[in-house]
């Protein structure tokens, strides 16, 4: 099988993708693949590293107000679009796959009009503008949510699958746990909270955990919290001010990256993080019980119904971000972890909504495609 897959410009369009070709690769040893991206996205790192060619083209999101830049975008986009039809043409693909963003209105445009198979995936629940406007256009639209279905309008098939992602459940022994718990710098006799705001940081979430040190009111449980590379000089300067030490805080271990994010987040015993889709996906995956700060200002506001997804079922607690602040979170956390039976139930929640086998369900749903238009 020949396979274009157009991903661009963060993780959580381009890991899907990602993990789509590697399933095609890995069915069919012999499928020829290529990415389409652009020149400014985590396309130009993700893709090479993973052993794909990359092509790039112009696009652009698109908004409705009147400028110069908008129309010099359009222009661009519109470019775009030929040059789709152009790397298309050349490579002659059994199927087009997109995986939302901007990057996908010119490519999967282009395949539909030159008559090539085109699928997409979305993985918000909320879906983007790209996935809508394209929606009478695709052979089949693959959803991370079931909530997502019912705001598709006019598609002409859409199939529930889930988002890949390379975090899974961890069935661990006690000593495998130990180990792990011990090599993170903390201990095994609290209960532990996980927090995260993405791989760049989140600012807001980062100023309610210096307030719970600060006033030090994590003396019940323990916390692994990964700044962001970015923020890591940051927070240490904040503590300093302080007058504490970043490297020797009670019940806390700070870091810019956690590495063994799988490991973590399977011994954790609460998450507490930004609401992106693969993060939804993970924490739904592994039964985790969550406080979510949806990232706020992105488009269709998608993090704040990726969160209500797990909200709804009683798996998870929303702070708006505008609302965040350390006493509230602090509550939070008490609430859910000083209740085992409240702990226990907010994972049985989540579970409720876990995708199993989600590649070969993606990967099933693409044959489909191809195979359906081949014997028209």
């Amino acid at each position: 099988m020949r396979v274009i897959i157009a991903a661009a410009g963060t993780a959580g369009h381009i890991n899907p993708g990602l993990a789509i070709a590697n399933k095609i690769r890995e069915e069919e040893k012999d499928s020829k693949i290529i990415f389409i991206g652009t020149t400014r996205g985590l396309e130009n790192d993700l893709v090479p590293r993973a052993g794909y060619e990359l092509k790039t083209i112009e696009a652009y999101g698109l908004s409705k107000k009147i400028s110069i830049e908008n129309i010099k975008k359009m222009y661009k986009t519109f470019k775009g679009y030929g040059e789709s039809k152009k790397i298309i043409k050349e490579f002659k693909p059994d199927v087009v796959i997109g995986t939302g963003g901007y990057i996908c209105g010119a490519t999967i445009s282009a395949a539909h009009s030159l008559g090539i198979p085109t699928v997409l995936h979305e993985s918000n629940a909320f879906p983007g503008k790209a996935v809508k406007m394209l929606a009478k256009k695709t052979d089949t639209i693959l959803v991370s949510f079931k909530d997502a279905k019912d705001r598709i309008k006019k598609a002409k098939n859409i199939v529930f699958t889930g988002t890949p992602v390379k975090i899974i459940k961890k069935s661990y022994n006690l000593s495998e746990k130990e180990k792990i718990i011990k090599n993170s710098g903390l201990s095994k006799d609290k209960p532990i909270v996980l927090i995260f705001g993405g791989s760049q940081g989140a600012q807001k979430i980062n100023e309610a955990i210096l307030g719970i040190l600060e006033n030090k009111l994590n003396n019940k449980y323990q916390i692994i919290w990964a700044t962001g590379p970015k923020q890591y000089d940051v927070i240490k300067e904040k503590l300093q001010d302080r007058n504490i030490s970043i490297n020797n805080i009670e019940n806390a271990k700070i870091i810019p990256y956690i590495y063994n994010m799988e490991e973590i987040m399977n011994v954790s015993n609460l998450i507490v993080s930004r609401s992106g889709a693969m993060t939804i996906t993970e924490i739904s995956n592994l039964g985790k019980p969550s406080i979510l700060i949806p990232l706020p200002n992105v488009s269709g506001n998608h993090q704040l119904y990726n969160a209500k997804v797990l909200e709804n079922i009683g798996a998870a607690k929303i702070i708006l971000n505008d609302e965040l602040e350390y006493k509230k979170l602090n509550t939070y956390i008490e609430e859910i972890l000083l209740n085992k039976n409240i702990e226990r139930q907010m994972s049985i929640n989540a579970l409720k909504v876990s995708t199993n086998n989600v590649e070969a369900k993606i990967y099933e749903e693409i044959l489909k495609v191809f195979k359906e238009k081949k014997n028209v």
